[in-house]
């Protein structure tokens, strides 16, 4: 069955095309996502939500989102999507923050000209019919020095914007290398510098812990007087206050803002004051925006639904449509070497550790962490996924480290997943061979070679003879098939190990008679999600 998405906000009819050619069954009803009653009644036929902002996907609306796996937001902002809930729920949350990126250094670009020559202001004035030309001074930006804080993406198009007209830049960005800010041809700077050398400050920074009010009443203090700044990156970067006593005082000259900290802003201590530019969050307010993220909206959603890629999640790693090919086996194992822990464990796990050697040391580590992880939670919640995996491992305090390294062994590459309990450690490390199946290749240290099934049976004994026709003798007499049958053992006469690969769940009674033979020290049924 196709997958189905509902697009709940206006797109283009490119966009929605785009879905169809895809083979995805696409419902295209713009206005549903003003209804949340209605909106919650039919989300749970959905494989997918493409939203904008009008459509609020609230913990209401996950809770009845039995089928979904996607949001995607057609834009940068997701402030209108609960994601802690869609994360709990397994649900990938994706935007678009690439389709916007000109069209949002153009308006910083374009609101500096206007508070550097008061434009809307003189075009008030002349529409009023004055003509007061001596009122409207302004200053030039060549050869001025502009601060960019925030020097990703769109600062990074914003410095080279600036660099065209003469301007001097400097950039704070702790993420920032010297050489690429040399390429940049812009000068790396810290914060304070900043401060105290811009002319004009450009902000383009997400709105997090550690860029909130990054623009404070003490910062703003530390400004050269005269310096005019312009925000069109988010709200709450900014102490409008403060920054308003400070328009007033005449330290700073002017101010441009498209983003403000209580959006929709119908009243804000910025209104109203002299060489004050204000526009209504219009950065991304182009057509061809508009179209760009429609269009790439539609695109990363029908590539996950179709092939796996996550493209622009904000929680799951990304992966693109190439690695998903090739990862796929190496995802598949990390989710079954945690299965296997998961379901030897039954005390409280205090720690995953995962090591990664040879090739797959060179993937995409992230998303095999989310994988392994997800496969060890599954024994507490079936439902777990990538997604929710990680969240709920961080509820539970449950410590999570990677280690890589080169080549160490006979494999081209392996994983080998630990956890930690209050009692002890246990470990499972698998491969993929050439024919991209997975494989378990040790247990607890017992080197084995063992194909991965469905259903298996998992036993440890002490090294004795007549284990094997034990094992045999009674899967045959109760009817259970053996598709594949793996021995190892740590030294002659010490710990043995058996991996049995059978066709069907093993009986109850069957698990019984094994156990009470006195001959295993553990006999443990094993299932895995075998595609």
């Amino acid at each position: 069955m196709a997958p189905k998405v509902l697009v709940s906000d206006k797109l283009s009819e490119t966009a929605v095309q785009i879905f169809r050619d895809a083979g995805i069954d696409v419902d295209f009803q713009p206005e549903l996502g003003k209804d949340k009653a209605k909106l919650a009644e039919v989300i749970g036929q959905y494989d997918g939500l493409a939203i904008r902002s009008a459509t609020k996907v609230t913990e209401k609306i996950l809770d009845a989102a039995t089928n979904l796996k996607v949001i995607a937001r057609a834009g940068i902002g997701t402030d209108n999507i609960d994601k802690v809930a869609a994360s709990k729920k397994g649900v990938i949350v994706m935007n678009t923050p690439f389709g916007n990126m000109i069209t949002t250094a153009e308006h910083a670009i374009a609101m500096m000209f206007a508070v550097a020559r008061q434009i809307p202001e003189a075009s008030a004035s002349t529409h009023a019919g004055k003509w007061e030309k001596s009122k409207f001074m302004g200053v030039e930006l060549t050869g001025k020095t502009l601060g960019v804080i925030g020097a990703g993406n769109i600062g990074g198009i914003v410095c080279d914007r600036a660099r065209g007209l003469k301007m001097k830049v400097v950039a704070y960005d702790p993420f920032l290398g010297e050489e690429k800010a040399a390429k940049m041809g812009v000068e790396k700077v810290e914060l304070e510098e900043l401060l105290k050398r811009a002319d004009f400050i450009t902000l383009h920074v997400p709105f997090t812990d550690a860029t909130a009010n990054i623009l404070s009443r003490e910062n703003l203090a530390k400004t050269k007087k005269g310096v005019r700044i312009i925000n069109c990156a988010r709200g709450g970067l900014v102490d409008e206050e403060a920054l308003a006593d400070m328009l007033k005082s005449g330290h700073v000259a002017g101010a441009a803002f498209d983003v403000f900290a209580q959006e929709p802003a119908t009243e804000n201590p910025l209104f109203n004051l002299p060489n004050v530019v204000c526009t209504p969050h219009l950065g991304a307010a182009t057509s061809e925006a508009q179209e760009n993220v429609a269009l790439q909206v539609a695109q990363q959603m029908s590539n996950y639904l179709n092939t796996g890629a996550v493209e622009n999640a904000l929680n799951m790693p990304s992966v693109t449509a190439e690695e998903a090919k090739i990862m796929g086996p190496w995802v598949s194992l990390a989710g079954h070497l945690g299965a296997f822990i998961g379901q030897m464990t039954d005390e409280p796990i205090k720690a995953i550790n995962i090591l990664y050697d040879g090739n797959v040391a060179q993937m995409n580590l992230d998303a095999l962490n989310c994988a392994s992880i997800a496969g060890i939670m599954k024994r507490v919640n079936p439902d777990v996924n990538m997604v929710s995996a990680p969240v709920i491992a961080a509820e539970r305090g449950i410590k999570i480290s990677t280690t890589n390294q080169e080549k160490s062994g006979t494999f081209d590459g392996y994983v080998k997943v630990t956890v930690v309990t209050e009692k002890r450690e246990r470990s499972v490390a698998g491969t993929v061979f050439s024919d991209g199946k997975p494989r378990f290749i040790q247990i607890k240290g017992i080197n084995i070679d063992a194909e991965i099934g469905a259903h298996m049976l998992y036993t440890t004994n002490e090294d004795v003879p007549g284990i094997i026709g034990l094992l045999g003798n009674t899967m045959g007499k109760n009817g259970v098939n053996i598709a594949n049958f793996t021995l190892g053992r740590s030294d002659v006469g010490g710990e043995a190990i058996a991996l049995l690969y059978v066709d069907n769940p093993i009986p109850a009674d069957v698990l019984k008679t094994l156990d009470g033979t006195g001959m295993f020290q553990q006999v443990k049924p094993l299932e895995f999600d075998v595609v």
